[in-house]
């Protein structure tokens, strides 16, 4: 039976710690050994559900969800229940003046017979006596104390609102801001999707250009060992070997900095996915598709009629002039009275003892001696509430002129931003058009830096060609596949510029 349980034992502890293997504290999946393949788009889809800004910011919208619900709530009933225990250790006194409830009669002093009354009476007539009292002594008011030292309250109170202007227009803005928080959040997305973008297209590049160097220092490769032999059979200098060598000893430290480059820039598409930096990556987007798409992008005419709200910056600001007017409306709703209904019900009691108030004795109960000797009582009570503002000084005037004011600068805010999404339109399509063109010579100046390459090479090998031009074709090719690589991230990352400036970057799925 021991060994049972400790076997059992065992094996919990060894599941505990695969499950928390598998669930990290940062929340991000697990790395695993197997490369994961990306698209661009499967990357963004990626970044957009695990990237930890973006989870971040649809808390807000949950926020925003359970702001309305808690502003929906203020039009439900309201029910409290209560109770207090108190102890009077020191009761409080009220003066009285017993001598205003006791009119001009004293104490009782008989009567005095008038001869007449007893001859009447002698007659066995009915005889009416008037008592007599002596004078009311002026005492003055005296302190009284009313109430038992212990005491206890205990109640139900509940109120229903059935017309408050503010509450309707709270909805309606509660609402308003939930719409609010999800274009915020679309904002966040698209900021994700650009930065994504430019990071995959750096990756892109990156992985081009280390092919290209790899296929250049293989050719070099070939080219220093056919020197070589060349020289051992006496045809060429040993300058001539040195000067390969130099060449391609410079092309392979090339090869291992834009290795850490790659590195440097798959770590960065990583981070902006959100995904583990442990986890391998294998990009399957093809450079010629996004020129292609730059291409198409560029050709686009701005005078075409452009709907300003598609890009997200103009919708919020649209959301935002919605809550300055509701924001109007509901400081104007203060001038509307306030309607409620409202009702209690509950006990009071007291006693002169604390064990005698936790007795609770109702209308039945009986003393000892056979009276009523009660300490708990009950009460109800139901009304309607109603408030008319009628003079604030003018507090909610110059509230309400603030909140115009508050408008006129949302709506002035329109023209700015429109103006500055045609710039920005213009900007970007300009660098689109600039950074494709440059492109497209740096192209044609890499087909001829390798044609050259390619004819010194032959001219070298059949002996009609030197070293040194050998040398120098290699140097401007290389200098002409960097500066294509350079123009052809340009000319994405200005494609990506002009996606965002039209609102056509990224389109909510919500």
């Amino acid at each position: 039976m021991l060994r049972l349980l400790l076997l059992v034992a065992a094996l919990t502890f060894v599941g505990a710690r695969q499950l928390l293997a598998q669930t990290p504290a940062t929340g991000q999946p697990v790395a695993t050994s197997t490369p994961t393949q990306f698209s661009l788009q499967q990357a963004i889809d990626y970044a957009l559900q695990n990237k930890s800004t973006l989870q971040a910011t649809r808390i807000n919208e949950k926020i925003a969800v359970a702001r309305v619900g808690e502003i929906r709530s203020a039009g439900l009933p309201q029910v409290n229940v209560g109770a207090t225990l108190t102890d009077n250790f020191k009761l409080q006194r009220s003066l009285v003046d017993f001598s205003s409830f006791g009119g001009s009669q004293g104490i009782l002093n008989g009567t005095t017979l008038t001869q007449d009354q007893i001859a009447r009476a002698q007659r066995g007539e009915t005889v009416t006596l008037s008592p007599a009292y002596t004078p009311i002594p002026a005492t003055g008011p005296q302190p009284i104390a009313f109430g038992l030292q212990y005491a206890g309250n205990a109640a139900a109170q509940a109120s229903q609102m059935l017309f408050n202007g503010s509450y309707l227009l709270g909805l309606k803005a509660a609402k308003v801001y939930e719409q609010l928080s999800v274009k915020q959040t679309q904002q966040s997305e698209i900021d994700v999707v650009e930065q994504v973008s430019k990071a995959y297209y750096s990756a892109l590049v990156a992985r081009e250009r280390l092919a290209l160097l790899a296929r250049n220092v293989q050719r070099l490769d070939t080219l220093l060992y056919q020197t070589k032999q060349t020289y051992k059979e006496g045809f060429v200098e040993k300058l001539d070997v040195d000067r390969l060598q130099v060449q391609v000893n410079n092309l392979k430290i090339e090869q291992q900095n834009a290795q850490r480059l790659i590195d440097l820039s798959v770590a960065l598409l990583k981070f902006q996915m959100g995904l583990d930096q442990q986890q391998p990556v294998e990009l399957t987007d093809r450079l010629d598709a996004a020129v292609i798409e730059a291409e198409r992008g560029s050709l686009i005419n701005l005078s075409e009629s452009f709907n300003y709200s598609s890009r997200i910056e103009y919708s919020v600001l649209e959301t935002q002039r919605d809550l300055a007017v509701l924001d109007i409306r509901n400081r104007r709703s203060g001038y509307l009275p306030t309607v409620n209904l409202v009702a209690a019900y509950g006990f009071t009691g007291s006693d002169a003892r604390f064990p005698g108030l936790l007795q609770f004795r109702g209308p039945n109960s009986r003393s000892e001696s056979g009276f009523i000797n009660q300490n708990w009582f009950g009460f109800g009570n139901v009304g309607l509430q109603i408030s008319i503002p009628v003079f604030d000084g003018f507090r909610k005037k110059y509230s309400i002129e603030q909140g115009k004011l508050a408008l006129e600068q949302v709506n002035k805010g329109f023209t700015t931003l429109q103006q500055a999404i045609d710039l920005q339109r213009a900007q970007t399509q300009t660098s689109l058009q600039n950074t494709l063109a440059v492109l497209g010579n740096q192209k044609a100046n890499l087909e001829l830096a390798t044609n050259v390459a390619r004819v010194a090479k032959i001219k070298f090998q059949e002996g009609v060609g030197s070293n040194l031009e050998v040398i120098t074709a290699e140097t401007d090719l290389r200098q002409a596949q960097t500066n294509y690589y350079s123009a052809l991230y340009d000319a994405l990352v200005s494609k990506v510029d002009y996606g965002r400036a039209t609102g056509t970057l990224y389109t909510s799925r919500k």
